[in-house]
């Protein structure tokens, strides 16, 4: 059975226990630096098939000041130190009339896909959002992204449902993932 594609928002919460992966030497992470849009905008066409990207996305999603950024979007680079997945602890003071940390636009270059890079950028991620005082987190997917979705649910984000229709979609969803599970030397923060 095919799944249409839609929206689906996951909620986490709150920030405690975060799950800890480590990140393999042949890469690094390390925070914006002024010039990375383009890094953005090339990470997130290469992964992102169902979404036009465009530098006018980049700043409406993130805006413009660099201090803002530099505290809240991270890159993952190779060992050349080319950024080649990204992803942004970012906020929303008004999600459902509460200050909510927001996990965006999460994405890894294909080449660098199914390597396990996406659970330590999860980690850096969660973690920063709580050291910028954020209490509990949401994020956006799609229902066609069921790796994403696997990963979120290790990290303790539950499908948000508000109606049947929300509820039998996420069965569906349920019944093509696999059940998340953590290896025995998975840390939590």
């Amino acid at each position: 059975m095919s799944i249409e594609n839609k929206p689906l928002r996951m909620i986490r919460p709150h920030l405690e226990d975060i799950p800890v992966f480590s990140l393999s030497p042949a890469y690094s992470l390390r925070q914006y630096q002024p010039g990375d849009e383009q890094a953005w905008l090339a990470i997130q066409s290469a992964a992102d098939q169902y979404n036009t990207i465009t530098p006018k996305l980049f700043v409406r999603e993130f805006g413009d000041d660099p201090a803002v950024l530099t505290q809240r979007q991270f890159y993952l680079c190779d060992r050349q130190q080319t950024a080649v997945g990204t992803a942004t602890a970012w906020f929303n003071d008004d999600f459902q009339g509460r200050r909510y940390g927001q996990v965006h636009w999460v994405a890894i270059l294909p080449e660098h896909q199914g390597l396990g890079l996406a659970k330590p950028l999860m980690s850096a991620t969660c973690k920063r959002l709580r050291e910028l005082g954020h209490k509990r987190a949401y994020l956006t997917t799609s229902t066609v992204r069921l790796a994403a979705i696997n990963l979120y649910l290790r990290f303790g984000f539950t499908a948000q449902i508000k109606s049947t229709e929300d509820q039998i979609t996420w069965n569906t969803l349920l019944e093509q993932i696999k059940k998340p599970t953590d290896p025995p030397n998975t840390e939590t923060l």
